[in-house]
C-alpha cells in the first residue's frame, strides 16, 4: 500500500481529481501501479480500477539505449524493421552473442564488451565508455586487476528494544536503492552514486566515478562524466534508510558508502547516460 492516510490533504486532493497523469509509466515497477490502484480504491471507497478515476499513463514505451552502433533498434521501435511470420524480428549477428551454454556465453559477452580488460583496466575513458545492461556486477570485479578492498555495512533497526531482528538477518537483506552489506571494490573500478550527496559539485544520484584510493571510512574517487569529469572527491560512509514505500515491518538503518559497482547498469540508471562506444 502507499503511505497515504484517508484523512490527509493528499487523499483529499486525489478524491477531488478528475484525471491523473502518470509520467514515465513505461519504467515504473508493476508493484507501484498495483499499490496506487489499491490506495485509490481505498480512498474513494469504490471498486473500479483506480477508484474510478481516469489515469493517463504516458512515457516512451519504445525506449532504447541512447546510443547504438546503427539504427536497427530505431527501426524496430518505429515498426519499420522487416519481421518474420508477422511477430518475430531477427537480431543481426553483430549485435548478438551465440549461445552455447550459460557460463561460456556469459563470459563471451563480458569479453566482447570489456575486451583487453587486463591491459586497459587503468584507463578511465575505457572503463566508463562501456557497460552491460543488467543488474549483475559480481562476475566483472573478479576479472579486474589489483588488490580487493571490502567494506561491510553497519545495519540496525530503529526502536527494536527486544532485539527481534539479528544483525545477520539485517545484513542479508538486499534492498533496491541501497548499497550491499558486502561491498567489494578495486582501484580503477567504476562505481555509481545512489544518493544526491553534493549536487552543486557533481555528486548526484546516478553519477559515475572511478575508484582511486581507499581509506577506512573514506573512498577517494574521480568523477568520470559530466561537467565535473576528472574532479577528485572523497566519499564518506553515511546512514541510509529504504524508501518509506519499502514496506518492512521495521525501519532498517544502514551505514555504508552510497555506491554500487557500475560495470553493469539497469535500464532506469541508463536513462540520460550516453555511452560512446
Amino acid at each position: 500500500m502507499c503511505n497515504i492516510k484517508k484523512q490527509s490533504g493528499t487523499a483529499q486532493l486525489l478524491q477531488a481529481a478528475k484525471i491523473i497523469i502518470w509520467d514515465e509509466a513505461s519504467i515504473t515497477k508493476r508493484q507501484a501501479v498495483e499499490a496506487f490502484d489499491r490506495i485509490m480504491q481505498d480512498i474513494t471507497g469504490v471498486r473500479p480500477p483506480f477508484g474510478g478515476k481516469i489515469v493517463i499513463m504516458r512515457g516512451n514505451f519504445r525506449q532504447v539505449l541512447p546510443v547504438t552502433r546503427h539504427d536497427f533498434l530505431l527501426r524496430v521501435g518505429t515498426g519499420d524493421e522487416e519481421s518474420l511470420d508477422g511477430n518475430l524480428i531477427r537480431i543481426p549477428d553483430d549485435m548478438a552473442i551465440p549461445y552455447t551454454n550459460k557460463n561460456d556465453s556469459k563470459d563471451a559477452m563480458i569479453d566482447a564488451i570489456f575486451f583487453s580488460l587486463q591491459t586497459n583496466g587503468t584507463d578511465s575513458s575505457y572503463i566508463i565508455s562501456r557497460a552491460i545492461l543488467t543488474t549483475k556486477n559480481e562476475h566483472l570485479i573478479e576479472r579486474f586487476c589489483g588488490e580487493e578492498k571490502v567494506y561491510y555495512s553497519f545495519d540496525e533497526t530503529e526502536d527494536d528494544k527486544n532485539s527481534l531482528y539479528p544483525v545477520e538477518f539485517l545484513n542479508s537483506l538486499n534492498v533496491g536503492g541501497l548499497p550491499p552489506h558486502y561491498l567489494r571494490l578495486k582501484i580503477g573500478c567504476p562505481i555509481m552514486l545512489l544518493r544526491n550527496i553534493d549536487p552543486s559539485n557533481g555528486l548526484c544520484n546516478g553519477t559515475r566515478l572511478i575508484c582511486r584510493g581507499f581509506q577506512r571510512n573514506i573512498i577517494d574517487a574521480e568523477i568520470a562524466v559530466g561537467q565535473h569529469a576528472g574532479k577528485r572527491v572523497f566519499l564518506p560512509r553515511i546512514p541510509l534508510c529504504p524508501s518509506e514505500y519499502d514496506m518492512f515491518s521495521f525501519k532498517l538503518k544502514k551505514k555504508q558508502f552510497s555506491i554500487r559497482l557500475c560495470f553493469a547498469v539497469t535500464i532506469n540508471k541508463a536513462q540520460g547516460q550516453t555511452i560512446r562506444w
